[in-house]
């Protein structure tokens, strides 16, 4: 294996399929394209775009769908594919799954552009271009820590990786699980010595700063257990510590609960690492395939959807409540009544919104008119159920609601409530289509990571402050009804609470492989394998097949 031909494979997917403007050279080699300071950072940047492809897509589905929050139903003869989000909801997946394939060779590209990078820049005379020594470091800085963030996700998904430190490697095996988690340390260790803090004031551009490594590697320390074997929440509290504590830069909560994603997220104060979006160009536009077709009608303004992911169902088709079964998923159900984020998704002009979900009668708040079905429910009034079942065919193929089966085959077009984390705007607010940024790293996960740290360290009190102070900003006047305490918070309620601030955004099956319920928890159509080898995907077999030296996980 050598890791250009990632690069060359991207490369022809860039050329190929790129909307971005285009700078044609006749030969482009260090020495000659380097002249300003802009074609550096332009150079620098390159691996960023790569960065926010990555955190979508076959990474989103892989977390998402193997845990307890999202489903991708067949909705009658739509979405059954083949069966794999069937078998993601089962835990039956294979080594030859697309999405899995696609995560391989993702992260592999992502490492390998940033080494390009890397090595271009390491060449470069900075004085010679009006930059400094400093200026350097921090780049370079940047580049180690983009190139822990891929290998950090990669050691989530597959354990152990090839780890590669030039392009000029061939045949590089996997290392061990630990040999990558040592190689992460180091680079995010070094990437904390080499760069800057974020400006006060400023808005986040997408750089990394220090905070961000040092979320990194808090993160690391956080998971090491299901790493490595060997639990360092010790470590993980101390760095999530000095975060909050500002020694990596300045960033507070921000006081209101759509501050981190709405359209002028780039200044909250909590975001401590996001991708910018902007229409057009790097949309951040993840979120649309939970939409319905006609959902466009309901948000005023023109856009593609295909009815495919919603939230698991919290309600049986009697209408009964599955945590009365089991303890996980029921996710929408998981929020006080209270919270202000379970509202119906609303957009109420000049950029301001409420809400999070599309549920209920899809009446548009701004123009009034009706959403119509076109499939199960054709000329029909639309109404998203927090339930999964075939209610169309009561009276013919089924007598009874207690007939009704409830599973991942048993969706209809109106199935699931969807989740609006990333704001719409209506058709009279065009400017600000897709104007929220993707955030990476914000402040409540160091909040919950402390947390959850400080839990498991025999000081619940204190975790139940931290978590309190992430949730009172979601009920007005900060009237929590059900607030954390050292009498009510264990690692169900730790989950609960991940759950409920970090609602698709492609964390849970991380989340829930770390608090132990992966393998050995019930959700709706889940029943636990109790196989540990589970806990890491398979290295695909396109991967095996393209090397002599890749070894299979155990149990595949």
């Amino acid at each position: 294996m050598k890791i250009t031909k990632y690069i060359l494979i991207l490369f022809t997917v860039i050329i190929t399929s790129c909307s971005l403007d285009e700078v044609w050279y006749d030969r482009v080699v260090p020495e000659t394209f380097f002249k300003t300071e802009g074609d550096v950072l332009a150079a620098l940047y390159r691996p960023f775009t790569h960065a926010r492809w990555y955190l979508t897509g076959d990474r989103w589905v892989a977390q998402e769908f193997s845990g307890d929050h999202f489903a991708r139903t067949t909705k009658g003869r739509h979405w059954y594919d083949g069966g794999r989000y069937a078998r993601y909801q089962h835990h039956e997946w294979t080594p030859d799954e697309s999405q899995l394939f696609g995560t391989w060779r993702g992260t592999l590209q992502g490492v390998a552009l940033a080494l390009d990078v890397k090595q271009d820049l390491g060449k470069l005379n900075y004085q010679e271009l009006a930059l400094t020594e400093e200026d350097k470091a921090a780049h370079l800085g940047q580049l180690d820590a983009l190139i822990a963030f891929f290998y950090l996700r990669g050691l989530d998904f597959y354990g152990g990786l090839p780890i590669f430190t030039s392009l000029d490697q061939e045949d590089v095996p996997r290392s061990t699980d630990k040999e990558t988690f040592d190689h992460i340390e180091g680079l995010l260790k070094q990437a904390l010595i080499d760069l800057s803090v974020k400006e006060d004031g400023t808005p986040q551009e997408g750089a990394i700063t220090k905070g961000a490594a040092a979320v990194m590697l808090s993160r690391l320390y956080f998971n090491a257990e299901a790493y490595i074997g060997i639990p360092m929440y010790a470590e993980a509290a101390e760095i999530s510590k000095a975060i909050i504590a500002n020694e990596y830069g300045n960033y507070s909560l921000d006081t209101e609960w759509s501050g981190p994603h709405d359209f002028e997220n780039h200044e909250s104060p909590e975001i401590i690492w996001s991708i910018p979006s902007e229409f057009n160009r790097l949309e951040y536009t993840h979120y649309g395939h939970m939409y319905h077709y006609n959902s466009r009608v309901y948000f005023d303004v023109d856009l593609g959807s295909n009815n495919g992911t919603h939230l698991q169902p919290s309600r049986k088709p009697d209408g009964s409540l599955y945590s009365e079964d089991f303890k996980l998923g029921s996710p929408y159900e998981k929020f006080e009544d209270t919270d202000l984020r379970k509202k119906p998704f609303q957009y109420l002009g000049s950029g301001s919104y409420e809400g999070m979900f599309l549920v209920g009668p899809q009446i548009s708040p701004i123009t009034g008119d009706q959403v119509i079905g076109n499939e199960e429910y054709n000329d029909q009034p639309l109404e998203f159920v927090d339930q999964v079942a075939r209610f169309s065919e009561l009276g013919s193929t089924y007598s009874t609601i207690e007939e009704l089966p409830s599973n991942i085959g048993a969706g209809e077009e109106n199935t699931g409530i969807r989740l609006v984390k990333i704001p719409v705007a209506s058709s009279q607010d065009l400017n600000l289509r897709w104007a929220a940024d993707h955030p990476v790293f914000r402040l409540a996960e160091v909040y919950l990571m402390l947390a959850e740290c400080q839990l498991r360290l025999g000081e619940a009190a204190e975790a139940a402050e931290l978590i309190n102070t992430v949730r009172q900003r979601a009920f007005e006047g900060g009237n929590d009804p059900n607030p954390a305490s050292a009498g009510n918070l264990d690692l169900y309620r730790m989950s609960d609470e991940w759950g409920i601030e970090f609602l698709g955004e492609g964390r849970r099956r991380t989340d829930l492989i770390r608090l132990g319920f992966f393998t050995t928890e019930e959700w709706w159509d889940h029943t636990p394998s109790n196989a540990d080898h589970l806990k890491r995907f398979p290295v695909p077999t396109a991967a095996l097949s393209a090397s002599n030296v890749l070894e299979q996980n155990p149990g595949y």
